[in-house]
């Protein structure tokens, strides 16, 4: 909604976004609230050396766009959204769960612990991967799995001598036990 006016987006419907590196002059981080938005967070990295030499030797890669066939129809990705809705979730996998954004809530290493949508995206990402790796239900590897694309973003230590996603998901690990 915008302006009071209110436009329907298709089903399905998502959003890639960019994040330039926060050192970059013009560059401002988003506020906490935004970034809990984002259901996940993926590093790419620079590509190895082959796959770079391909890039800039080859056709401009927008251009590359129109020829991509669709991976799947709309309908199919949709089905698949219901068939995640399915998986399920014992209540010791939902207690984990709530442990791991209790932790980052009582832990003085965090400024602020997730919020209750991080727990929910880190619950339905679990269920993802789950219906992935072709299980009705999630088990902890499962949340494991995801934990980092899922929480670290949202998540900002309080110290300096942090690494980044690398710490706060292997610290999460080793500091809630598994149900």
């Amino acid at each position: 909604t915008t302006d009071g006016a209110t436009r329907v987006l298709p089903e399905p419907f998502f959003v890639i976004a960019t994040q330039n590196p926060n050192y970059q002059i013009g560059t401002f981080p988003l506020p906490e609230s935004q970034l809990d938005r984002f259901l996940m967070r993926i590093e790419l990295g620079y590509p190895p050396a082959e796959a770079e030499q391909a890039l800039l030797g080859g056709v401009e890669r927008r251009q590359l766009l129109s020829t991509l066939p669709p991976v799947m129809e709309p309908a199919q990705l949709n089905m698949l959204q219901t068939e995640v809705d399915d998986i399920t979730c014992s209540p010791a996998l939902l207690t984990y769960i709530l442990k791991i954004v209790q932790h980052t809530r009582l832990n003085p290493r965090y400024r602020e612990g997730l919020s209750p949508r991080a727990g929910l995206a880190l619950r339905n990402a679990a269920k993802a991967w789950a219906l992935l790796e072709g299980r009705q239900m999630v088990v902890p590897e499962d949340v494991q799995a995801v934990l980092p694309s899922v929480v670290c973003h949202r998540l900002q230590a309080n110290d300096e001598v942090s690494n980044g996603n690398t710490d706060v998901a292997q610290e999460l690990l080793e500091s809630v036990p598994i149900p």
